[in-house]
């Protein structure tokens, strides 16, 4: 079994791509979703959050949710919104916000590498989560949130989409924040078994976003072969949807902190105690830290750059020299007695792309007594992480920008 092939995708016809596609899943709650597909009767959303379609206050893991879900696939694919691209082929998948591009290839993976662990991962996965992409993936028969991987850039591969971009994309719009979402179809036999060949010639490929959804997809592709006597290993259940860019096109963004008190100390008190383990300045301007091992902190309606003691900082962990890691173990844990990020609801979280007003907006608010701006993880820090078989702290990676739900998904 490869680590890659091609695939049969199911995709919105050229003039309906645009009223099709929809911001991923997990970036919307439901009355957000709601509103984002209010007037948007073809709205991937109702496929990937069909809870929208039904009272508010349904809960989105009931038996209707995903009911729903599969009753409103039905409805695009009887109204002819959607077809499959017969035979199987890869995609390229070009991403563009602002002056950033980069260019992914869409394809399906192997759950066995996935299993083996040829395809790393750097997070935990919650058994909830897990469980609602089991059952959405079971009741449609269909992988329509792709997995975001990533693999160290080849220049075969490089050249390869070069030849394929330089002609005009199928699929070219403007979603409603701005990104530029691009699709080629890569059907040239040559090209495809290229394409396979390197993949399968490289020792691994790595999660950038889409923990759950690969955890579910070996789950599935488990069940199925379980009670199915006929089992092979081609059947399309033992590879999940993947969108695979290379590494040095990834944009992570900063995933800053926000906390809710200061663990019953005065300002003044805290600021001394932060200057034990980081060197501690006024700034007259919002911070944004411009290297490892710096930090913005925003309290009291003023801006502080942190600077961690390089002593502090250890050269052989790949986790523990993370600036999450150094965050906690210097500052929110010894100071704030904040030590489980995932549970300790004192603690909140703020992707990049809302910027540092937001920071500024929840302290200003009296919701939170204090900001931390970090920089942004860098993709080598992840490969190690996954590397080294270790995990990264919770909220260690905002990707941007985000692919699209709906754009092509996978039947099984």
């Amino acid at each position: 079994m490869p680590l890659i092939r091609p695939f049969a995708g199911l995709r919105p016809l050229p003039e309906y791509t645009t009223q099709v596609i929809a911001p991923p899943y997990d970036v919307l709650n439901s009355e957000e979703a709601r509103l984002r597909a209010e007037n948007r009767p073809w709205s991937f959303l109702h496929i990937s959050k069909p809870e929208i379609d039904l009272p508010p206050g349904t809960d989105p893991h009931s038996d209707a949710v995903y009911a729903k879900g599969v009753e409103n696939l039905q409805k695009m694919l009887n109204a002819g919104l959607l077809h499959q691209d017969i035979p199987a082929c890869y995609y390229l998948y070009g991403l563009t916000m602002g002056d950033h591009q980069q260019i992914g290839l869409a394809a399906v993976a192997s759950v066995n590498d996935y299993n083996n662990n040829r395809i790393r991962k750097h997070e935990l996965t919650r058994p909830d989560k897990e469980d609602d992409r089991v059952r959405q993936i079971d009741a449609l028969n269909a992988q329509t949130g792709p997995v975001f991987l990533t693999y160290k850039h080849n220049p075969v591969i490089d050249q390869l989409v070069n030849t394929v971009i330089a002609e005009p994309p199928i699929v070219d719009l403007t979603a409603d924040d701005g990104v530029i979402h691009q699709l080629w179809i890569v059907s040239d036999f040559e090209q495809r078994n290229t394409i396979t060949h390197i993949f399968d010639n490289m020792d691994c490929l790595y999660i950038a976003d889409g923990h759950h959804r690969s955890a579910a997809a070996s789950r599935v592709a488990s069940n199925r072969r379980a009670n199915d006597p006929q089992h092979t290993g081609d059947e399309p259940y033992n590879y999940f949807l993947s969108v695979i860019f290379p590494d040095n096109q990834m944009q992570i963004l900063d995933y800053n902190r926000v906390v809710r008190d200061l663990n019953g100390l005065t300002a003044s008190i805290f600021l001394e105690r932060v200057a034990q383990n980081f060197e501690v300045n006024y700034s007259r301007h919002a911070f944004k830290p411009q290297q490892g091992g710096e930090f913005g902190l925003f309290l009291q309606e003023r801006w502080y750059q942190l600077k961690i003691h390089p002593d502090k900082i250890p050269t052989q962990d790949p986790v523990a020299s993370l600036e999450v890691s150094l965050l906690t173990d210097y500052l929110l844990a010894p100071i704030l007695n904040i030590t489980d990020l995932r549970c300790d609801e004192r603690i909140d979280f703020v992707g990049g792309i809302r910027g540092l007003q937001e920071l500024e907006k929840r302290v200003n608010s009296g919701e939170m007594a204090a900001a931390f701006a970090l920089y942004p993880t860098s993709m080598q820090a992840l490969m190690a992480v996954a590397d080294a078989g270790q995990i990264m702290p919770p909220k260690s990676t905002w990707f941007e920008p985000k692919l699209a739900d709906g754009l092509v998904s996978h039947l099984l």
